[in-house]
């Protein structure tokens, strides 16, 4: 299908590609009533959940306990920067198919050779180890100096011809800039699209929901896209903007609802449930 017209009804929503924090993870109690109905969604159907997030695969599984999340089939985790599969056994284990596509990417320029050249750099704080990956270089900077960083960076990046992009955000949280260095072009929707390939799903059967910076990309990839009703007014704004330019009338839905009750009313919006 050209995705500069309209969707129709060829293909019917089957999976729901979710980021966590500020989308999927409940704001306050008040969503916990549409995360119950969502388990429930997902449990008596033979719709597939993927979780997409910035957080680390222990912090992915901390958030599923602790939130009483629904347990996904798939995790793309670190930003788009590994990607983890449920096996019969219910134990999640990385895809090593993807690990090797991301290493032929970097060739030697290394996480660890980046990392040595950046630590010093003015305006950027390491994250804790933790949140450190592989394929994964993570700082924290001053949200009003994101934008800024960003350009500085990439124009450095450019200059070393150095394999590696940038993805800033804010984390909705804590108000904290957040610049992360990925392989070249690698994001969460870089990861999806990899993973939507490999189990060979066409776009139209995919729902992506998010809120922050580091989702645009899968939010303007041409998914089934529900951006939640918390998300900043700039990134609504941004995103709207982008499907409006690609000719796309119905790949997009704005939802009222916050976090967990936005992505649910977004897939009833499409039909899914």
């Amino acid at each position: 299908m050209n995705q500069s017209q309209s969707r129709g009804n060829i293909f019917e929503p089957q999976v729901l590609a979710t980021d966590l924090d500020g989308t999927l993870i409940p704001n306050d109690e008040t969503h916990h009533e549409a995360l119950q109905a969502l388990d429930q969604l997902f449990s008596e159907s033979d719709k597939s959940l993927v979780f997409v997030t910035g957080r680390d695969f222990d912090l992915t599984r901390q958030a599923i306990h602790e939130h009483k999340l629904p347990v996904p089939e798939w995790i793309i985790c670190d930003v788009g920067s590994s990607i983890f599969k449920r096996n019969a056994a219910g134990v999640f284990e990385p895809v090593e198919d993807y690990r090797q596509h991301l290493s032929s990417l970097c060739q030697d320029f290394t996480v660890a050779k980046l990392r040595e050249q950046l630590e010093k750099w003015p305006g950027l704080r390491l994250q804790e180890e933790s949140k450190q990956g592989e394929f994964k270089l993570s700082f924290y900077a001053s949200a009003d100096d994101v934008d800024q960083l960003e350009k500085e960076l990439v124009d450095w990046l450019e200059t070393k011809s150095a394999p590696w992009s940038i993805i800033g955000s804010i984390d909705p949280f804590t108000n904290d800039g957040l610049i992360d260095f990925l392989p070249s072009d690698v994001s969460k929707a870089f990861a999806l699209e990899w993973w939507r390939r490999h189990e060979e799903w066409e776009q139209e059967q995919i729902v992506f929901s998010g809120d922050s910076g580091n989702d645009f990309a899968a939010l303007t990839a041409g998914y089934l896209s529900i951006v939640v009703g918390n998300a900043a007014e700039s990134v609504r704004e941004k995103v709207q903007a982008t499907h409006k330019d690609q000719n796309w009338t119905d790949l997009l839905h704005l939802a009222d609802g916050h976090s967990t009750t936005g992505v649910l009313e977004g897939c009833r919006h499409y039909g899914m449930f």
